[in-house]
């Protein structure tokens, strides 16, 4: 598969946060790849790093965090080497991001409307307000808002969960971006309107013809809304590989881990939680970073750092055992 056909790639992307108590590595070392028009999904547990993969794609990292190597092509473009002006108009026109918490991403002090309409005329102030405003009505319409007329004027803490997540939404796809990130779209939304939330996500997607890069903890989420999945744990990559094929044979123990904590409806069985805690990014394990946890650990793992292999049929593994293991089926 030639370069042309990614939208996005990232190599050896390492973004590291430069404190009073140390440096914390937050993102080090991740490489993935996304095709256009994939839904790709990046999963691991909290402070494994998603979230500032994608805001240093975005390059709105932020102190005292900054990106200190690796490379970020978005459709052959290298964005580490754009200046701030020229990346501005990538943002929101190019690709965009729905953030984690719309209770905090959205400004309370002013309307949903208003916020939409600064979202479209970001890079195109000859749009009038006028226009901006009718544009902004009928985004507010595509994303399931009722009387989006009368709703334009509301503020924030006047809507629901769901409907600010809707707005969240709206405003990130104003300019129509190529590739959209979504960062934990469903946090605290009940389970009925998660599920119109990732419904609305898939329609849009379709619609727009956009690439999709959902950030979660939920392997629920990555079954239902993803065609590839890329594993990440404490800044590094596990496991890359073809959504079904992760599911039904994860290649990496931290991979098996997170399949065996899901509830299964067809199956009864006793769930099991990830032992031990996400590490110390400031003094991370040595060798394989995931080896105080992993229950296939040797000497090996705890000295030497996996090489990402190449597993076959577009699967990726960082793990010194996984010929051996072969971690097929989660029972």
């Amino acid at each position: 598969m030639t370069s042309l056909s990614y939208i996005l790639s990232i190599d050896n992307l390492k973004t590291y946060f430069f404190t009073e108590a140390g440096v914390v590595k937050a993102v080090d070392g991740i490489s993935l790849k996304v095709e256009k028009g994939e839904s790709h999904g990046l999963v691991g547990e909290s402070g494994s790093g998603k979230s500032v993969t994608a805001l240093s794609v975005l390059r709105i990292v932020p102190k005292p965090g900054k990106i200190v190597g690796g490379s970020i092509f978005f459709n052959g473009t290298d964005l580490m080497a754009l200046s701030e002006k020229e990346m501005r108009r990538f943002r929101g026109k190019k690709m965009a991001i729905v953030f984690q918490d719309p209770i905090s991403s959205l400004d309370p002090l002013y309307t949903a409307g208003r916020q939409i309409v600064e979202a479209i005329r970001a890079n195109d102030e000859t749009i009038s307000k006028e226009e901006a405003q009718a544009q902004a009505i009928r985004l507010m319409e595509e994303v399931g808002i009722p009387e989006p007329d009368k709703r334009f004027y509301s503020y924030p803490h006047e809507m629901s969960g769901g409907m600010k997540q809707r707005i969240a939404i709206a405003r990130a796809i104003a300019q129509r971006p190529e590739l959209l990130f979504a960062d934990e779209p469903t946090t605290n939304l009940d389970v009925t309107i998660q599920a119109q939330v990732l419904d609305l996500m898939k329609d849009l997607k379709k619609s727009f013809g956009m690439s999709l890069i959902l950030i979660t903890h939920d392997m629920g989420i990555i079954a239902e809304m993803t065609n590839r999945v890329t594993v990440v744990y404490a800044g590094q990559v596990s496991e890359t590989g073809n959504t079904t094929d992760i599911f039904y044979s994860p290649l990496h123990p931290y991979t098996e881990a997170l399949l065996k904590a899901v509830p299964r409806v067809d199956k009864r069985r006793r769930l099991e939680s990830v032992p031990g805690n996400v590490p110390n990014l400031i003094t991370p394990p040595s060798g394989c970073r995931f080896h105080p946890r992993c229950p296939y650990a040797i000497e090996k793992c705890k000295q030497e750092v996996p090489p990402i292999e190449d597993a076959g049929k577009g699967r990726y593994v960082a793990c010194h055992r996984w010929r051996e293991l072969l971690l097929v089926g989660v029972s």
